[in-house]
Protein backbone atom coordinates (compact mmCIF):
# COMPACT_ATOMS: atom_id res chain seq x y z
CA UNK A 1 0.00 0.00 0.00
CA UNK A 2 0.80 3.57 -0.50
CA UNK A 3 1.50 6.90 1.24
CA UNK A 4 0.01 9.52 -0.97
CA UNK A 5 1.19 12.97 -0.83
CA UNK A 6 0.37 16.43 -3.29
CA UNK A 7 2.19 19.44 -3.08
CA UNK A 8 1.20 22.86 -4.22
CA UNK A 9 -1.48 21.01 -6.89
CA UNK A 10 -3.05 23.45 -9.79
CA UNK A 11 -5.31 22.29 -12.14
CA UNK A 12 -7.26 24.51 -14.49
CA UNK A 13 -9.47 23.85 -17.54
CA UNK A 14 -9.81 26.71 -19.66
CA UNK A 15 -10.62 29.96 -17.53
CA UNK A 16 -12.07 27.99 -14.52
CA UNK A 17 -9.08 26.91 -11.95
CA UNK A 18 -10.46 23.97 -10.48
CA UNK A 19 -7.82 23.21 -8.05
CA UNK A 20 -5.35 26.14 -6.67
CA UNK A 21 -2.42 25.07 -4.47
CA UNK A 22 -3.87 21.76 -3.11
CA UNK A 23 -1.66 20.20 -0.67
CA UNK A 24 -2.45 17.06 1.40
CA UNK A 25 -0.41 13.97 2.93
CA UNK A 26 -2.64 10.91 3.00
CA UNK A 27 -1.10 8.18 5.15
CA UNK A 28 -0.54 4.74 4.80
CA UNK A 29 -3.87 2.54 5.52
CA UNK A 30 -5.55 5.47 5.96
CA UNK A 31 -9.32 6.30 5.09
CA UNK A 32 -9.16 9.83 3.78
CA UNK A 33 -12.30 11.64 3.22
CA UNK A 34 -12.48 14.27 0.81
CA UNK A 35 -15.57 16.44 1.59
CA UNK A 36 -16.89 19.25 0.04
CA UNK A 37 -19.87 20.95 -1.84
CA UNK A 38 -20.69 19.92 -5.23
CA UNK A 39 -18.54 21.61 -7.46
CA UNK A 40 -15.57 22.02 -5.70
CA UNK A 41 -13.00 20.52 -6.94
CA UNK A 42 -13.23 16.68 -5.01
CA UNK A 43 -12.74 14.58 -8.33
CA UNK A 44 -10.31 16.42 -9.70
CA UNK A 45 -7.51 15.79 -7.43
CA UNK A 46 -8.77 12.11 -7.10
CA UNK A 47 -8.10 12.39 -10.99
CA UNK A 48 -5.21 13.98 -10.45
CA UNK A 49 -3.70 11.14 -8.35
CA UNK A 50 -5.02 8.63 -10.32
CA UNK A 51 -3.43 10.27 -13.27
CA UNK A 52 -6.24 10.82 -15.49
CA UNK A 53 -5.97 14.81 -15.17
CA UNK A 54 -2.42 15.94 -15.10
CA UNK A 55 -1.64 19.09 -13.01
CA UNK A 56 -0.34 22.23 -13.93
CA UNK A 57 1.95 22.64 -11.10
CA UNK A 58 2.94 20.66 -8.14
CA UNK A 59 3.65 17.15 -7.38
CA UNK A 60 2.01 13.70 -6.61
CA UNK A 61 4.13 11.14 -4.89
CA UNK A 62 3.11 7.97 -3.92
CA UNK A 63 5.46 6.42 -0.68
CA UNK A 64 7.72 9.42 -1.76
CA UNK A 65 8.35 9.08 -5.34
CA UNK A 66 7.05 11.75 -8.00
CA UNK A 67 4.29 10.05 -10.18
CA UNK A 68 3.52 12.94 -12.50
CA UNK A 69 4.70 11.39 -15.86
CA UNK A 70 3.65 7.80 -14.75
CA UNK A 71 0.74 6.47 -16.97
CA UNK A 72 -2.62 6.16 -15.43
CA UNK A 73 -2.04 2.21 -15.90
CA UNK A 74 1.30 1.78 -14.26
CA UNK A 75 0.10 3.82 -11.19
CA UNK A 76 -1.90 0.31 -9.86
CA UNK A 77 -4.87 2.69 -8.54
CA UNK A 78 -8.66 1.23 -8.55
CA UNK A 79 -11.37 3.61 -8.58
CA UNK A 80 -14.51 3.75 -8.36
CA UNK A 81 -16.52 5.99 -10.72
CA UNK A 82 -19.81 7.57 -9.72
CA UNK A 83 -21.18 6.47 -13.21
CA UNK A 84 -19.97 2.47 -13.06
CA UNK A 85 -18.18 2.43 -16.36
CA UNK A 86 -19.31 -1.21 -16.54
CA UNK A 87 -19.00 -2.58 -19.59
CA UNK A 88 -22.28 -3.42 -21.71
CA UNK A 89 -21.17 -6.74 -23.12
CA UNK A 90 -19.79 -8.30 -20.36
CA UNK A 91 -21.42 -10.31 -17.34
CA UNK A 92 -20.79 -8.95 -13.70
CA UNK A 93 -18.59 -11.52 -13.15
CA UNK A 94 -16.14 -10.89 -16.45
CA UNK A 95 -16.91 -7.13 -15.41
CA UNK A 96 -15.81 -7.75 -11.79
CA UNK A 97 -12.45 -10.20 -13.12
CA UNK A 98 -11.60 -7.68 -15.81
CA UNK A 99 -8.50 -5.83 -13.70
CA UNK A 100 -7.41 -9.16 -13.17
CA UNK A 101 -7.32 -10.54 -16.75
CA UNK A 102 -5.85 -7.00 -18.21
CA UNK A 103 -2.08 -7.50 -19.17
CA UNK A 104 -0.42 -5.64 -16.53
CA UNK A 105 -2.03 -7.61 -13.20
CA UNK A 106 -2.88 -10.94 -14.91
CA UNK A 107 -3.98 -13.75 -12.65
CA UNK A 108 -5.00 -17.41 -13.49
CA UNK A 109 -8.85 -18.06 -13.50
CA UNK A 110 -8.34 -19.84 -9.90
CA UNK A 111 -7.40 -16.79 -8.40
CA UNK A 112 -9.90 -15.01 -10.08
CA UNK A 113 -12.34 -17.26 -9.50
CA UNK A 114 -11.82 -17.02 -5.67
CA UNK A 115 -11.11 -13.03 -5.64
CA UNK A 116 -14.32 -12.61 -7.62
CA UNK A 117 -16.59 -14.77 -5.43
CA UNK A 118 -14.85 -13.17 -2.09
CA UNK A 119 -16.33 -9.59 -3.23
CA UNK A 120 -19.18 -10.62 -4.80
CA UNK A 121 -19.91 -11.90 -0.83
CA UNK A 122 -18.94 -9.11 0.58
CA UNK A 123 -21.50 -6.97 -2.23
CA UNK A 124 -24.32 -9.36 -1.63
CA UNK A 125 -24.48 -10.10 -5.34
CA UNK A 126 -23.73 -13.59 -5.66
CA UNK A 127 -26.98 -14.34 -7.38
CA UNK A 128 -26.22 -11.24 -10.32
CA UNK A 129 -22.89 -12.80 -11.41
CA UNK A 130 -24.45 -13.90 -14.77
CA UNK A 131 -26.59 -11.27 -15.36
CA UNK A 132 -25.83 -8.12 -17.89
CA UNK A 133 -25.93 -4.38 -16.70
CA UNK A 134 -28.33 -3.93 -18.34
CA UNK A 135 -30.32 -6.24 -16.19
CA UNK A 136 -29.27 -4.41 -13.11
CA UNK A 137 -30.43 -1.56 -11.09
CA UNK A 138 -28.39 1.63 -10.27
CA UNK A 139 -27.68 0.44 -6.94
CA UNK A 140 -26.38 -3.37 -8.27
CA UNK A 141 -24.63 -1.53 -10.84
CA UNK A 142 -22.42 1.00 -8.33
CA UNK A 143 -21.97 -3.07 -6.29
CA UNK A 144 -20.67 -4.70 -8.87
CA UNK A 145 -18.11 -1.29 -10.34
CA UNK A 146 -17.06 -1.42 -6.30
CA UNK A 147 -16.37 -5.17 -6.51
CA UNK A 148 -14.18 -4.56 -9.57
CA UNK A 149 -12.16 -2.58 -7.32
CA UNK A 150 -12.39 -4.73 -4.39
CA UNK A 151 -10.66 -8.03 -6.60
CA UNK A 152 -7.17 -5.93 -6.82
CA UNK A 153 -4.67 -4.98 -4.42
CA UNK A 154 -3.57 -1.62 -5.58
CA UNK A 155 -1.48 1.06 -4.40
CA UNK A 156 -4.80 3.16 -3.32
CA UNK A 157 -8.35 2.98 -3.70
CA UNK A 158 -10.34 6.08 -4.96
CA UNK A 159 -13.99 5.96 -4.61
CA UNK A 160 -15.86 8.76 -6.13
CA UNK A 161 -19.38 9.06 -4.28
CA UNK A 162 -19.82 5.53 -4.50
CA UNK A 163 -22.85 5.00 -2.89
CA UNK A 164 -24.96 7.84 -4.31
CA UNK A 165 -27.20 5.68 -6.15
CA UNK A 166 -28.01 3.00 -3.49
CA UNK A 167 -31.16 3.11 -1.78
CA UNK A 168 -30.73 4.41 1.95
CA UNK A 169 -30.72 1.18 3.73
CA UNK A 170 -28.57 -0.14 1.60
CA UNK A 171 -26.30 2.95 1.70
CA UNK A 172 -26.10 2.86 5.50
CA UNK A 173 -25.63 -0.79 5.28
CA UNK A 174 -22.34 -0.10 3.01
CA UNK A 175 -21.18 2.44 5.03
CA UNK A 176 -20.10 -0.12 8.26
CA UNK A 177 -19.25 -2.76 5.18
CA UNK A 178 -16.98 -0.29 3.78
CA UNK A 179 -15.27 1.00 6.69
CA UNK A 180 -14.45 -3.19 7.07
CA UNK A 181 -13.57 -3.97 3.99
CA UNK A 182 -10.74 -1.11 4.61
CA UNK A 183 -9.73 -2.29 7.38
CA UNK A 184 -9.31 -5.88 6.42
CA UNK A 185 -7.38 -4.98 3.53
CA UNK A 186 -5.58 -2.74 5.10
CA UNK A 187 -5.37 -0.36 2.35
CA UNK A 188 -5.20 3.50 1.44
CA UNK A 189 -8.64 4.82 0.66
CA UNK A 190 -9.59 8.11 -0.74
CA UNK A 191 -13.03 8.61 -0.89
CA UNK A 192 -15.22 11.58 -2.30
CA UNK A 193 -18.77 12.49 -0.95
CA UNK A 194 -20.92 15.33 -0.33
CA UNK A 195 -22.94 13.38 2.36
CA UNK A 196 -21.93 14.82 5.68
CA UNK A 197 -23.00 11.38 7.43
CA UNK A 198 -20.44 9.57 5.25
CA UNK A 199 -17.87 11.84 5.57
CA UNK A 200 -18.25 11.63 9.62
CA UNK A 201 -18.88 7.84 9.71
CA UNK A 202 -15.84 6.88 7.13
CA UNK A 203 -13.32 9.24 7.40
CA UNK A 204 -9.80 8.74 9.37
CA UNK A 205 -9.53 12.57 8.89
CA UNK A 206 -11.23 14.45 6.55
CA UNK A 207 -10.23 17.47 3.95
CA UNK A 208 -12.47 19.84 3.53
CA UNK A 209 -12.90 21.29 -0.26
CA UNK A 210 -14.45 24.42 -1.85
CA UNK A 211 -13.33 26.62 -5.01
CA UNK A 212 -10.06 24.34 -5.58
CA UNK A 213 -8.99 24.56 -2.08
CA UNK A 214 -8.34 22.77 1.58
CA UNK A 215 -9.66 24.71 4.13
CA UNK A 216 -9.46 22.34 7.06
CA UNK A 217 -7.86 19.04 7.39
CA UNK A 218 -8.75 17.23 10.69
CA UNK A 219 -10.63 14.25 12.38
CA UNK A 220 -13.94 13.64 12.66
CA UNK A 221 -14.11 15.24 15.99
CA UNK A 222 -11.56 18.12 15.00
CA UNK A 223 -13.72 19.19 12.01
CA UNK A 224 -17.24 18.97 13.80
CA UNK A 225 -16.31 20.40 16.94
CA UNK A 226 -13.28 22.92 16.42
CA UNK A 227 -14.29 23.91 12.82
CA UNK A 228 -11.71 26.61 11.48
CA UNK A 229 -14.57 28.95 9.95
CA UNK A 230 -18.22 29.62 9.49
CA UNK A 231 -18.07 27.67 6.22
CA UNK A 232 -17.40 24.63 7.90
CA UNK A 233 -19.20 24.59 10.64
CA UNK A 234 -22.44 25.20 8.26
CA UNK A 235 -21.47 22.57 6.15
CA UNK A 236 -20.59 19.89 9.29
CA UNK A 237 -24.43 19.38 10.45
CA UNK A 238 -27.47 18.23 9.68
CA UNK A 239 -29.55 20.43 10.34
CA UNK A 240 -27.34 23.02 9.87
CA UNK A 241 -25.84 24.93 12.49
CA UNK A 242 -27.30 27.99 13.95
CA UNK A 243 -25.19 31.33 13.21
CA UNK A 244 -25.95 34.35 15.63
CA UNK A 245 -24.40 37.47 15.36
CA UNK A 246 -23.98 40.05 18.30
CA UNK A 247 -21.49 42.04 20.21
CA UNK A 248 -19.12 40.98 22.87
CA UNK A 249 -19.01 42.80 26.06
CA UNK A 250 -17.32 42.41 29.24
CA UNK A 251 -19.51 41.18 32.41
CA UNK A 252 -17.11 40.63 35.39
CA UNK A 253 -15.09 38.43 35.04
CA UNK A 254 -16.74 36.76 32.20
CA UNK A 255 -18.58 38.09 29.21
CA UNK A 256 -22.11 38.42 27.51
CA UNK A 257 -23.25 38.29 24.09
CA UNK A 258 -25.90 41.13 22.93
CA UNK A 259 -27.59 39.68 19.84
CA UNK A 260 -31.09 40.93 18.61
CA UNK A 261 -31.68 42.79 21.51
CA UNK A 262 -31.20 39.86 23.86
CA UNK A 263 -28.22 39.61 26.31
CA UNK A 264 -26.80 35.95 27.18
CA UNK A 265 -24.41 35.99 29.72
CA UNK A 266 -21.37 33.46 29.08
CA UNK A 267 -20.35 30.36 31.37
CA UNK A 268 -17.00 30.77 32.42
CA UNK A 269 -14.38 28.96 30.84
CA UNK A 270 -10.64 30.42 32.02
CA UNK A 271 -9.15 29.38 28.37
CA UNK A 272 -11.39 30.55 26.26
CA UNK A 273 -12.45 33.79 28.05
CA UNK A 274 -9.06 34.67 27.62
CA UNK A 275 -9.22 34.20 23.54
CA UNK A 276 -12.64 36.74 24.35
CA UNK A 277 -10.81 39.44 25.84
CA UNK A 278 -9.48 40.68 22.27
CA UNK A 279 -12.84 40.78 21.25
CA UNK A 280 -14.23 43.25 23.57
CA UNK A 281 -16.58 45.61 22.26
CA UNK A 282 -16.56 44.09 18.94
CA UNK A 283 -18.55 41.74 16.88
CA UNK A 284 -18.25 38.40 17.32
CA UNK A 285 -20.76 36.06 15.50
CA UNK A 286 -21.53 32.16 17.94
CA UNK A 287 -22.43 28.78 16.70
CA UNK A 288 -24.87 26.50 18.38
CA UNK A 289 -26.08 23.01 17.05
CA UNK A 290 -29.78 22.85 16.62
CA UNK A 291 -29.34 19.31 19.02
CA UNK A 292 -28.14 22.64 22.01
CA UNK A 293 -31.18 24.85 21.47
CA UNK A 294 -33.64 23.74 24.18
CA UNK A 295 -37.70 24.84 23.61
CA UNK A 296 -40.83 25.56 25.88
CA UNK A 297 -44.33 25.66 24.58
CA UNK A 298 -45.00 27.73 27.99
CA UNK A 299 -42.96 30.77 29.19
CA UNK A 300 -40.31 29.52 31.79
CA UNK A 301 -37.72 31.67 32.89
CA UNK A 302 -34.98 32.71 30.95
CA UNK A 303 -36.35 31.39 27.68
CA UNK A 304 -36.88 34.10 24.68
CA UNK A 305 -40.00 34.72 22.89
CA UNK A 306 -39.56 33.64 19.41
CA UNK A 307 -42.60 32.55 16.60
CA UNK A 308 -42.61 29.03 14.64
CA UNK A 309 -41.36 29.70 10.72
CA UNK A 310 -41.67 25.76 9.91
CA UNK A 311 -42.17 22.27 11.55
CA UNK A 312 -39.96 19.55 9.65
CA UNK A 313 -40.28 16.16 9.59
CA UNK A 314 -37.29 14.35 8.61
CA UNK A 315 -37.61 10.99 9.83
CA UNK A 316 -37.01 9.81 13.43
CA UNK A 317 -37.01 13.58 13.93
CA UNK A 318 -38.31 17.04 13.19
CA UNK A 319 -36.78 20.49 12.85
CA UNK A 320 -38.65 23.19 13.65
CA UNK A 321 -37.49 26.65 12.61
CA UNK A 322 -38.18 29.97 14.37
CA UNK A 323 -37.35 33.78 14.24
CA UNK A 324 -37.72 36.49 16.96
CA UNK A 325 -40.76 37.71 18.10
CA UNK A 326 -42.10 41.04 16.40
CA UNK A 327 -39.21 43.31 15.84
CA UNK A 328 -37.38 40.93 13.60
CA UNK A 329 -40.30 39.38 11.52
CA UNK A 330 -39.87 35.87 9.68
CA UNK A 331 -37.91 37.35 6.57
CA UNK A 332 -34.47 37.90 8.44
CA UNK A 333 -33.54 34.36 7.89
CA UNK A 334 -30.24 35.18 9.52
CA UNK A 335 -31.99 35.80 12.77
CA UNK A 336 -33.49 31.91 12.42
CA UNK A 337 -33.11 29.39 14.85
CA UNK A 338 -33.10 25.72 14.04
CA UNK A 339 -33.74 22.45 17.12
CA UNK A 340 -34.39 19.14 17.02
CA UNK A 341 -37.79 18.26 18.21
CA UNK A 342 -40.05 15.13 18.65
CA UNK A 343 -42.31 14.06 16.11
CA UNK A 344 -46.15 14.37 15.93
CA UNK A 345 -46.45 17.74 17.71
CA UNK A 346 -49.18 19.95 16.82
CA UNK A 347 -47.01 23.48 15.78
CA UNK A 348 -49.15 25.91 13.86
CA UNK A 349 -46.90 28.32 12.60
CA UNK A 350 -46.22 31.60 13.43
CA UNK A 351 -47.43 30.49 16.70
CA UNK A 352 -45.04 31.30 19.83
CA UNK A 353 -42.77 28.98 21.17
CA UNK A 354 -39.98 30.19 24.17
CA UNK A 355 -36.02 29.09 23.38
CA UNK A 356 -32.86 29.31 24.96
CA UNK A 357 -29.36 27.92 24.28
CA UNK A 358 -27.24 25.31 26.01
CA UNK A 359 -24.38 28.37 25.72
CA UNK A 360 -21.62 26.20 26.99
CA UNK A 361 -21.68 24.32 23.90
CA UNK A 362 -21.34 27.24 21.38
CA UNK A 363 -18.26 27.73 19.12
CA UNK A 364 -17.00 31.57 18.78
CA UNK A 365 -16.17 32.87 15.55
CA UNK A 366 -14.79 36.47 14.25
CA UNK A 367 -17.56 38.92 12.85
CA UNK A 368 -15.62 39.90 9.81
CA UNK A 369 -13.48 37.31 8.86
CA UNK A 370 -15.70 34.21 10.10
CA UNK A 371 -12.38 32.37 11.30
CA UNK A 372 -12.80 30.31 14.38
CA UNK A 373 -11.88 31.87 17.76
CA UNK A 374 -12.20 29.62 20.49
CA UNK A 375 -14.63 27.39 22.09
CA UNK A 376 -15.77 25.64 25.49
CA UNK A 377 -14.05 22.64 26.58
CA UNK A 378 -11.16 23.12 23.48
CA UNK A 379 -8.46 21.48 25.38
CA UNK A 380 -10.49 18.42 26.51
CA UNK A 381 -11.70 18.23 22.43
CA UNK A 382 -8.41 18.50 20.70
CA UNK A 383 -6.78 15.97 23.40
CA UNK A 384 -10.09 13.17 22.81
CA UNK A 385 -9.48 14.32 18.74
CA UNK A 386 -5.46 13.54 19.04
CA UNK A 387 -6.24 10.00 20.86
CA UNK A 388 -8.54 8.93 17.97
CA UNK A 389 -6.08 9.87 15.75
CA UNK A 390 -3.32 8.01 17.42
CA UNK A 391 -5.19 5.11 18.06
Amino acid sequence: MSRITLENIHKTFGKVKALDGVSIDVKDKEFFVLFGPAGAGKTTILNCIAGIAMPEEGVVKFDGEIINLVETAKRNVAMVFENYALYPQMTVYDNMASPLRSDLYRQNEDVIKERVYAAAKMMKMENLLERLPSQLSNGQKQRVAMGRALVRTPNVFLMDEPLAHLDAKLRNAMRTELKEMQANFGTTSIYVTHDFMEAMSLGDRIAIVNQGKIVQIGTPDDIYYLACNEFVAQLMGDPEINILSGLLRKNGDNYSFLSNGSEFVLPADAALMNKLAAYDGKSVDIGIRPQHVMYSFSKDAGYRDYQVYSYESIGNKSVIEAYPAGHSGRGDTHTHVRMIAPNGLTIKIDQLIYIDFKLDHTMFFDGSSKEFIGCYNEAGIRALSAGKEEA
